[in-house]
């Protein structure tokens, strides 16, 4: 009985500490009116951190956070070598200068670049995507109508809890893709050096269906002997208002909750 109302103890304890490190209150602050949801998953002890837990289970578009499975596609599929195979631009300006020339699989994914991961789509084709979400668990896997835009057009749908699983087995290799594929999008993956940690991180935009839109920011941090997982993704009127608060608030939180130091 002693023992039951200690382990009790220690559970409200823990409960209490968790309520204490993860304040909803200011992060709904930091968020300034918009709707979004944020996960952080402590590798090493399993304590898993939730902002707006309803939102955390919907699904959305992945938009550019697919670049980290599709660059893991191009290379087990061997439609792409490694991260310096190159796909020539097609001579199309965008908006986007980064995006006008030719790229390699390590300076797409770094400017995300939409057009050569169309590319990579295309020569991969509909019939090994099919192949290989018959065996890979990512958010709906669904892929639409347009092999080159599914994950763009709202009809491969992840959410931000599928995210986190996806990122987990993707750093301990539980995925069916080969060890040199993964090692090789890890080490493309964008980062940002703290003086205790580094980020690695993906990030992604996109239109939803009602109109509004999304933005995404999903990775680890990495910390001595430690492993945080995120995923956090936010609503905005328009592109710019989504990528703005994408881009300040999750590592706020990340710096506040002190994962990040």
């Amino acid at each position: 009985m002693k023992m039951k109302t200690v382990f009790t103890s220690l559970l409200v304890a823990a409960n209490i500490i968790c309520a204490q490190i993860f304040d909803s209150t200011k992060i709904e602050k930091m968020l300034t009116g918009h709707t979004g949801t944020m996960i952080v998953l402590d590798n090493s002890t399993g304590q898993k951190f939730v902002y707006n837990s309803k939102r955390s289970r919907q699904r959305f578009l992945p938009a550019s956070t697919f670049k980290i499975p599709n660059s893991l596609i191009g290379l087990d599929t061997k439609v792409i070598t490694d991260e310096n195979f190159v796909i020539k631009w097609d001579g199309i300006t965008r908006d986007n200068k980064e995006w006008n020339r030719d790229h390699s699989l390590a300076t797409a994914i770094k400017y995300s670049v939409v057009p050569y991961y169309q590319e990579l789509a295309r020569r991969v084709g509909r019939k090994k995507y099919e192949q290989i979400f018959s065996k890979f668990n990512y958010g709906n896997k669904t892929i639409g109508n347009k092999i080159d835009l599914f994950w763009l057009d709202n009809s491969l749908k992840i959410s931000a809890e599928e995210q986190i699983s996806f990122l987990k087995k993707f750093y301990e290799y539980d995925i069916p893709f080969s060890r040199k594929s993964i090692d090789i999008v890890k080490k493309i993956l964008t980062e940002e050096k703290f003086a205790n940690s580094v980020l690695k991180f993906k990030t992604g935009t996109g239109k939803k269906e009602d109109g509004m839109w999304i933005a995404w920011l999903v990775g680890y941090v990495e910390r001595k002997d430690k492993v945080f997982f995120f995923a956090f993704n936010v609503d905005g009127i328009n592109y710019e208002d989504a990528k703005s608060v994408r881009d300040e608030i999750p590592r706020k939180i990340l710096i506040d909750m002190k994962f990040i130091q």
